[in-house]
């Protein structure tokens, strides 16, 4: 049997499955490998299964040598902490598990254009301090999102399920911008040709890219600047997707109206500054956080796994 390190601890059924096809280590540690970890998993193993916060750079792959390690079945749709060339120019062939976060991504995204727009997470707090009053007319008033305009950056499967889930089922317009044409946004909606024009047509702009030094900062102060005063901005993409001292300062200043984040730049540090506003709903990067689909996630990653060592092609190899 091949050696398998797992990097942290899955659910039980994922777990199960691959004792049965691996010689697994299961890490009990939830915090992410450390460097002397990470090196000695290239040497000892013959899979790693790591995740998010595992930071494989291109540092770590040239202190481990000529690695025993022929595969990386990272467990997310997101891999911007594995460095890929350099994983390829040691031997390693790195896959991920998209699809079967699609769902539950866009339903996260859901969660905080209606928390952030109807101000819950401030209300939440409100009544939670003791110091609610009762309702009143003009109590808290919040922006109605049905009808309204959806901006989307990024129109792959999460982008498009986000937008289906807004369009049918609140009745917005669809905008968005991608780096590639979208021939089927699988909705009645515009492709613009920049990121500030839908920063500009937006009531609600969600970041759905993928991490990597392209959509480093992606959304900065300029693209910020260009939304409307009362727009919210909804990240679940990557948090240095986001210009986070940028974002800041349209919250404080009332540039824009709020804003939604379940990721963070250098997570899981998020700014004091970012903590004290009541304009913004912060979440502890929930996307996933459903038991089946995390399942779901552990089981593709095993898949790829399987496929690798029977001489197969995985089906989610990252390119």
């Amino acid at each position: 049997m091949e050696k398998l390190l797992i990097s942290r601890p899955l659910p039980l059924a994922v777990v199960a499955v691959a004792r049965q096809h691996f010689d697994v280590t299961l890490r009990e540690n939830t915090l992410p490998m450390d460097e002397a970890e990470m090196v000695e998993a290239l040497q000892n193993y013959d899979a790693v299964l790591p995740t998010l916060g595992d930071l494989f750079s291109a540092d770590i792959f040239a202190k481990a040598g000529a690695p025993r390690a022929r595969i990386l079945a990272n467990f997310g749709v997101g891999y911007n902490h594995i460095d890929v060339a350099a994983a390829k120019a040691a031997g390693l062939t790195v896959t991920n598990t998209p699809g079967a976060v699609t769902d539950a991504t866009a339903d996260i995204a859901l969660t905080l254009m209606l928390m952030s727009a109807r101000r819950a997470a401030e209300g939440e707090r409100l009544v939670r301090s003791g110091n609610w009053q009762g309702w009143h007319p003009t109590q808290m008033l919040g922006l109605h999102m049905s009808g309204k305009i959806l901006g989307v950056i990024g129109m792959g499967r999460i982008g498009k399920a986000i937008a289906k889930r807004a369009h049918y089922g609140f009745g917005m317009d669809v905008v968005f911008y991608n780096r590639s044409q979208v021939a089927d946004a699988e909705v009645p909606s515009g492709q613009l040709v920049s990121i500030a024009e839908v920063m500009a047509a937006a009531d609600i702009v969600v970041v759905a890219v993928p991490g990597s030094p392209a959509t480093h900062h992606m959304i900065n102060a300029g693209a910020l600047g260009a939304m409307q005063s009362h727009a919210h901005l909804i990240n679940i993409s990557r948090g240095d997707v986001v210009d986070e001292a940028a974002l800041i300062a349209a919250l404080q200043t009332g540039q824009i109206g709020g804003a939604g984040l379940d990721v963070y730049e250098h997570e899981p540090e998020v700014p004091e500054a970012l903590r004290a506003l009541d304009n913004v709903t912060l979440l502890p990067h929930l996307g996933t956080a459903a038991e089946e689909v995390r399942t779901d996630m552990g089981l593709m990653a095993l898949d790829n796994l399987a496929a690798f060592f029977d001489g197969k092609a995985p089906g989610n190899i990252v390119s």
